[in-house]
């Protein structure tokens, strides 16, 4: 007999929320599609209060799934820029989905049109 588990792994939906679920990891991925390339402290300075262990963590698994590249350059201080991947650039549709049905949906609650994002 099949279990939930085995029977919603199969599922694509749940494997791609499986990948992006995460607080961060929409607005992540956003940030770094305005800026094409951004670098650790950018995101960190960009998305307060974030923790720094938590930016780690979200960008590690972005990463693992091959949504982000993380190019380290040796030199002092160390630099390390993200960039997306081309499987990565394949979300753009989404997130500018979502930025649309955000913009929309929050109009409906009567709030400035400060969006809070570059984008747009």
């Amino acid at each position: 007999m099949e279990n939930f588990s085995d029977k919603y792994e199969k599922c694509p939906m749940y494997y791609a929320m499986s990948i992006l679920e995460g607080k961060w990891k929409w607005i992540i991925l956003w940030k770094i599609y305005e800026n094409k390339v951004v670098r650790y402290n950018q995101l960190k300075t960009i998305l307060q209060p974030i923790a720094h262990k938590t930016l780690t963590q979200q960008l590690k698994e972005l990463e693992s799934h091959n949504i982000i590249h993380r190019e380290q350059y040796n030199q002092v201080p160390p630099k390390v820029e993200y960039s997306l991947t081309a499987e990565g650039e394949t979300l753009i549709p989404i997130l500018s989905l979502m930025y649309q049905w955000g913009k929309e949906h929050r109009k409906s609650e009567d709030r400035s049109n400060d969006t809070g994002c570059e984008h747009g």
